[in-house]
């Protein structure tokens, strides 16, 4: 389907458009085309609504979404989110795996070296789902980590995918279930909004005007490309101050991140931040010291004061936003709320 340039300027048209709409079908209008908009407008489509996706930056993911690990972790992630965030995202990894192609679910592995096993074994404690491993099963399981861990933590019932590929199948998706997908659309007018059943702000940090208590929250990564290493699923560096996680892609390229840092700094990565990504990727394995940075970035995710995302309505307006780090793992669930609220239930 053809994208606009601007939504206000095709303003007449769309309405006219909308208007031609029959029956019972909801008209939804939604504003932002990160995952959590993306995966919404997918839901809304799928349940029968007619949906504008309309994205202010140059491509959909033009925020965070682009930068994130993909990780579907609901056990990891249980570690340090309260417990709704792993009770919302247990069927996550299914949505994804029914919806774009790229899944991958062969599970997470969490490592630690030798000087920070006391942190393996807390992370075990605040955690679930997992299986211990000792050297023979992490190298059956990975095998170019033989020799390197004297012990893991293996969750079997997680799984992963690559942001980029993901968000890009579900804009196809959107398009060849009928939506209309706008991309570098400045905010429309409060008045053509008023056109449509629903309208489902989904700006993230761009919506603070109306979220006050919404908080940035930087995020750093590195993507580099080392065909020397094999993974097959990602694998969770734990550190006394970071975590950081390893997450393999296609064409050996690997996305190391991501530091959590309470900033709304706009700027690329620090030098902090690119020591502490490197530093892990050598310690996984010395072939990363040979590999090709290929990007370098940063993310400044939305986030309430609990890290918790969550949907609220105020007359036929809806609010998703602070999905914090838990974009594509808490994404399927909130855009089952916003469906409740659309077709009742």
């Amino acid at each position: 389907m053809e994208k606009s340039a601007s939504l206000r300027g095709d303003a007449p048209s769309l309405v006219a458009e909308i208007g031609m709409m029959t029956g019972e079908r909801p008209t939804v209008l939604i504003q932002g085309a990160g995952v959590s908009g993306l995966v919404t407008a997918v839901t809304l489509a799928e349940r029968g609504a007619v949906v504008t996706l309309v994205e202010a930056g140059p491509r959909i993911g033009s925020g965070a979404s682009w930068f994130a690990g993909g990780m579907l972790a609901p056990w990891c992630e249980a570690e340090a989110a309260p417990a709704e965030v792993t009770r919302d995202s247990r069927d996550s990894l299914d949505w994804w795996a029914g919806h774009v192609p790229s899944v991958v679910s062969n599970g997470s592995l969490v490592v630690a070296p030798p000087r920070d096993l006391p942190e393996l074994a807390r992370f075990g404690r605040r955690t679930s789902h997992y299986e211990t491993l000792d050297p023979a099963a992490i190298a059956a399981l990975e095998p170019d980590l033989a020799g390197r861990f004297d012990r893991a933590l293996f969750f079997p019932q997680e799984g992963h995918v690559d942001p980029r590929r993901a968000l890009t199948h579900l804009e196809a998706l959107l398009e060849a279930q009928g939506a209309m997908v706008r991309i570098g659309c400045p905010a429309p007018d409060p008045r053509d909004t008023q056109e449509y059943d629903w309208t489902v702000d989904c700006t993230g940090m761009d919506g603070r005007a109306d979220e006050p208590s919404l908080r940035g929250v930087r995020g750093e990564m590195i993507l580099v490309r080392c065909p020397e290493v094999t993974l097959s699923r990602p694998v969770r560096m734990l550190h006394p101050r970071i975590p950081i996680y390893i997450v393999p892609r296609e064409d050996s390229l690997f996305m190391a991140g991501a530091t959590m840092v309470e900033s709304e700094d706009t700027r690329g990565i620090t030098v902090r931040a690119m020591s502490e990504l490197l530093n892990a990727l050598y310690t996984l394995h010395p072939a990363f010291a040979e590999a090709e940075i290929v990007e370098t970035n940063a993310g400044i995710r939305p986030a309430y004061p609990d890290n918790v995302p969550r949907v609220h309505r105020e007359g036929k307006r809806i609010t998703l936003n602070g999905m914090y780090r838990h974009g594509f793992l808490l994404s399927p669930a909130r855009a089952k709320e916003v469906a409740h609220i659309v077709f009742g239930g």
